[in-house]
Parts: structure tokens; C-alpha cells; sequence
């Protein structure tokens, strides 16, 4: 069993990717081929955006739009403690200092009320100019922009989502990657939309930021001499072949996975509610489901609950096992897991199951019956 089954969306989408690779290899044209433009204009249309440019991974995405707003050292950038790496690290390698906010429990997205306190004791402390909210799509649900975007109004600063694993989830039909003045997205292979090794972009509505966006992925040459560079840029384009591999997988993802998942989440939400604490999608959110991630009584539980699932051949994963507060690169902060009392909550209970299109009600029952078996041993 697979925690992500690649191999059952390649065999159903077999055909047109491996036509689409053979076409770019008999075009020779590797980078910045036909398929990247295609690609960016189906993006950018779904998403509701005038603009996406590819770049080299949803990492890259994000420091793109920072440079593109000139963060920096002395500048202060909001993001959750419970998420992946980069959307802190992007802010830390740019000279900017990332300030860890803590989640709501029942979503694991960045908490509101906690991030209106983090922007108003920098304010007092006065070392640090507040300059951008990074928002994560966590799992597959959108943040909760509503309230987010109206702190981000009343204290004026920038809002970057971060939508790598919430590409395709919407709030009253306005999609993920539409919600920021600047939205990013990745295209890791394990993430709602993956392709078949790095890949990532950038979305916006404003013309002077599109062009800089694709100066800075290419060292930041100008948009008529690549011989002539402007400023200090990036090398971060996506490749020609992962354009057209995600081509087709983007097609079968707005045609029927997105709607595959969520009945997936659905048949386990049905067999798990009553015995473990499921996922909550807010009313009017609609989730990709990145990962289906249950809630467990405490560590001990949800250590014996992967133990036995493991001893069945059922994968599952800790996302996350740590706070970035935790990690060693943030140890300089000092900061107090008292601060975080939900992000180190989430960090001993959380446990994602098996989580994928191509999921079948069988497996998903026989996954639901071990979680079952081992809480009740």
C-alpha cells in the first residue's frame, strides 16, 4: 500500500504523459518550451489570477515574491509554527526574520487572534518593521482569510499565500492561490497537483510584478537582453518535461481527482468520527486534502496507532513532529513552547493516513479498521 499512490495515477494517466515527454524530447526545447506557457495559462485561469510564472519549486515561489516586495534584513514575516520549513526559511535567507505564530487546533492554519498578538507585541518591541503575513494552506484547506486579510489591512502589510498543499481547495468558490496579494504553489510530487520532481509558481494580478517575477526566476535578466542582468536574481524555471507531465495530471485533477479525494475523506470521516477526532473543514471551505490528518487522545496513542498500522503494511506519517520554534535553525529565538500550547498539542496527537485519488472504499475501510483495532487494544 502506498501513503500517496503515484503508480496508480500514472497507470491511469499513462498515454498522454508519456506522449507529452516524447514531444518535448523530440522538440529539444528543455527550458521554457511551449508546455510551460500552456501550463501557466491553464493555471492562472483556474486559480482566478492574471498571472502565473513557473519557477523551480514551491520553496523558490515564495522567495521569489519576497525579493519582489525587497524583504529584508530588519523586516518581520508572520507565518505558522506548524508547517513546513520554507515558509519560514524563505524569510530567514533573505535577511528577514520570520515571527512564529500559533494554529487552531481544529483546522492546524494559522490562528487569527494569535497572529493579531504577534503583530502587536513587534509593534511595542519596536525592533522589527511587520511587512508580510504568510498564510499556509495546511493540508488542503485555506487558511482563514476572512479574518487574516483584515488584520493584514489594519496593521498594512503584504499578505503571501502559501498554498502548496491547499491547490484546489476554495472558500465560496474562490480558489487557493487567489487569496494573497501574491500566492505561490508547489508542484512536489506528493502535493495535490505533484509532478515528477520539483517544480512550483507564482501567482499575481499585477503586470509590474509578473515581469519582475520572470526576471527574477532567470537571473534577473531583462525582458529583452538575457545577456543584460537588472538585479540579483534566481535560477528557477520549471523544466519543459515537468510542464508537460503536469499538463495531463492537471486535467485528470480538475476533472474528477479533486472530487475522488474528497469522497475519500468522506468514507473515513464516516468510519473514524465517533473514535478519534477527525478533520474539520470550516463551512463554505472546501479541502484538497493534501493529507487526511486524524487527532489521536494523546502520544501514546497515536504511537501505538502507527505501530500497528505499520505491522499491517498501512503507511502513515507524522505531519508535523515538531514546531518550527523547535527546529535546531530557530534555536537562536529562544522561544518557549508555551507560546505554542497548540502546535506542540497537534505535534503529539496528529497522525495522516493514506490519502490519495485513487483510494478505494475497501482500502480505506481496511485502513479505518486497523486505526480502530489498535485504540481500542
Amino acid at each position: 500500500m502506498q501513503f500517496r499512490d503515484l503508480g496508480a495515477q500514472y497507470q491511469a494517466l499513462k498515454s498522454d504523459i508519456d506522449a507529452g515527454i516524447q514531444e518535448v524530447i523530440e522538440s529539444s526545447a528543455f527550458i521554457l518550451g511551449k508546455p510551460v506557457a500552456e501550463l501557466e495559462n491553464k493555471l492562472a485561469a483556474y486559480v482566478g489570477r492574471k498571472h502565473c510564472i513557473a519557477c523551480g519549486n514551491g520553496t523558490d515561489a515564495l522567495q521569489l515574491a519576497l525579493m519582489v516586495w525587497g524583504i529584508g534584513p530588519g523586516d518581520a514575516v508572520f507565518t505558522s509554527d506548524f508547517t513546513y520549513f520554507a515558509s519560514a526559511g524563505t524569510a530567514s535567507i533573505l535577511g528577514a526574520t520570520p515571527v512564529l505564530v500559533d494554529i487552531d487546533l481544529a483546522t492546524f492554519n494559522l490562528s487569527p487572534e494569535a497572529l493579531e498578538t504577534a503583530i502587536q507585541r513587534v509593534l511595542r518591541e519596536g525592533k522589527l518593521n511587520p511587512k508580510v503575513i504568510v498564510p499556509v494552506d495546511l493540508f488542503g484547506q485555506p487558511a482563514d482569510y476572512e479574518k487574516i486579510l483584515l488584520i493584514a489591512e489594519k496593521y498594512g502589510l503584504k499578505v503571501l499565500e502559501d498554498g502548496a498543499q491547499g491547490f484546489g481547495g476554495n472558500i465560496q468558490g474562490k480558489r487557493v492561490g487567489s487569496f494573497g496579494d501574491i500566492s505561490t504553489t508547489s508542484f512536489f510530487p506528493a502535493k495535490p497537483l505533484g509532478c515528477y520532481g520539483d517544480g512550483g509558481a507564482v501567482f499575481t494580478d499585477s503586470d509590474e510584478e509578473d515581469a519582475r517575477l520572470r526576471s527574477l526566476r532567470a537571473q534577473g535578466k531583462s525582458p529583452t537582453d538575457k545577456y543584460d542582468n537588472r538585479e540579483i536574481g534566481m535560477n528557477s524555471r520549471l523544466d519543459t518535461l515537468q510542464a508537460a507531465i503536469l499538463l495531463p495530471k492537471f486535467k485528470a485533477f480538475a476533472e474528477y481527482e479533486l472530487e475522488a479525494v474528497n469522497k475519500a475523506a468522506m468514507w473515513y470521516t464516516e468510519r473514524l468520527k465517533n473514535n478519534v477526532v477527525t478533520p474539520v473543514v470550516l463551512d463554505g471551505f472546501y479541502s484538497s486534502w493534501a493529507q487526511y490528518t486524524i487527532l489521536l487522545e494523546n502520544q501514546k496513542e497515536r504511537d501505538k496507532v502507527q505501530k500497528t498500522l505499520k505491522e499491517r503494511g498501512i503507511p502513515s506519517m507524522i505531519y508535523y513532529p515538531r514546531g518550527l520554534h523547535q527546529q535546531e535553525a530557530y534555536r537562536w529565538m529562544g522561544l518557549s513552547d508555551k507560546d505554542y500550547p497548540n502546535t506542540i498539542e497537534a505535534t503529539k496527537r496528529v497522525l495522516s493516513l493514506p490519502m490519495h485519488p485513487y483510494l478505494t472504499e475497501d482500502v480505506v475501510e481496511e485502513i479505518s479498521a486497523c486505526v480502530l483495532e489498535a485504540i481500542k487494544r
